[in-house]
């Protein structure tokens, strides 16, 4: 980041008085006075729950000149697009108008927030849920399909396992937008799509799970070991 785009936000910040007013716990998390630069982004505050897994950080973005905000849910972590603003001003506008309810779903599971597509598919109801073991090959299921979990650009997490030790994990998402079912590991931070998982209908997905699940796994944990 160029020291006078560090030194224009730091004085934008620096009499910012609805960040001096937040509070230092809300919904069960943490704040966290950031200040700090990495790359060209400038991490302004965060709200963390550690025993949750949860996050959300208020930063500034140098290349595209905005504010914006950055969710991160297990080892999944996206820009909330709903946050993007080039000033200050327009942040705080839209802060005071959802910071609260977006904050309280991350602590909270709650349905009604969830796509009707979704629910149309019945994923909620989706009793393989029964199958996932809470452990397998050395991986914690952190999301279940009953409490679909929603990420950017249409996709909702339906389960995941994840190793936070290695920063490792397996996920199967269904997209609203393309109604279709994926897999997608990270293995030490590392994105890796596999195809296998592909599907349209759960009655589909289910029958790939079935067959390739657990290799899957194996195979992840075998590349993490390496």
């Amino acid at each position: 980041m160029k020291v006078e785009t560090k030194e224009k936000i730091e004085a934008e910040i620096q009499d910012w008085q609805y960040m001096k007013d937040l509070p230092p716990m809300w919904f069960g998390f943490v704040f966290t006075l950031e200040m700090k630069v990495y790359g060209d982004v400038y991490d302004l505050y965060s709200y963390e729950n550690a025993a949750i897994h949860r996050k959300i950080t208020v930063y500034y973005h140098e290349e595209t000149k905005e504010y914006k905000v950055r969710v991160l849910i297990g080892l999944t972590e996206f820009c909330n697009i709903e946050y993007i603003s080039p000033t200050r001003a327009g942040l705080e506008k839209i802060l005071l108008e959802r910071f609260e309810t977006t904050l309280q779903s991350l602590a909270k599971f709650n349905a009604d927030t969830v796509s009707c597509i979704v629910l149309e598919k019945k994923i909620l109801e989706w009793d393989y849920v029964a199958k996932l073991p809470e452990t397998i090959e050395g991986f914690k299921l952190f999301i279940k399909p009953d409490q679909p979990v929603k990420t950017i650009n249409g996709s909702y997490i339906l389960f995941d396992y994840c190793d936070f030790a290695t920063d490792s994990n397996f996920i199967i998402y269904y997209n609203v937008f393309r109604d279709e079912f994926f897999g997608e590991a990270k293995i030490r931070k590392i994105p890796e799509v596999n195809y296998v998982f592909d599907s349209h209908e759960l009655i589909e997905l289910e029958e790939k799970l079935d067959e390739h699940l657990l290799a899957r796994l194996k195979e992840i944990r075998s590349r993490i070991d390496q």
